[in-house]
């Protein structure tokens, strides 16, 4: 019963701790941040099952941690406002052409992290989105206006 307890600690420790890091900071991991990660999932490991080396003891924390991904996600499909609490949520940072400072300095990003990912996606020049999007996985996604942009939105245009 306590690794079920210490594992279950652990896993809201990370849930919470890859939530404050924030989307980009997961989504741009540098090599030595990848090293870490395997550090700490050995200290995770020691600090779950202390001195069981059982192969049961390791069963049982995994399988609790697998049990609290399940229902996280099971919680996660179902409710849409559990979703958004545990996934984040996609943050307009460049609306119109225009970075959205706030929003910019809410996720930690720079103007320079979102100009390279425009010039990754092929857009030279932010005028040309109309909206830029960090989604909840710490991707960028962009929307570039449409030939019609100059149209007011209730005009139909044939041809």
């Amino acid at each position: 019963m306590e690794i079920i307890l210490r594992a279950t600690a652990i896993y809201f420790f990370l849930w919470m701790l890859t939530r404050g890091l924030g989307k980009r900071e997961l989504a741009e991991m540098t090599v030595f941040e990848l090293l870490l990660l395997m550090v700490v999932g050995d200290l995770i490991q020691q600090g779950v099952t202390q001195e069981d080396t059982s192969i049961t003891g390791a069963m049982v924390a995994v399988g609790t941690i697998g049990a609290w991904i399940a229902i996280f996600s099971w919680f996660g499909y179902r409710y849409r406002g559990v979703r958004r609490l545990l996934e984040g949520v996609p943050v307009i940072v460049v609306r119109d052409g225009r970075p959205v400072e706030p929003a910019l300095r809410l996720e930690r990003v720079t103007l320079d992290e979102v100009l390279e990912e425009a010039r990754n996606n092929g857009i030279a020049n932010l005028r040309d989105v109309e909206l830029g999007i960090l989604e909840a996985d710490g991707q960028f996604s962009f929307l570039q206006y449409s030939g019609e942009r100059h149209h007011a939105p209730h005009e139909k245009h044939t041809g």
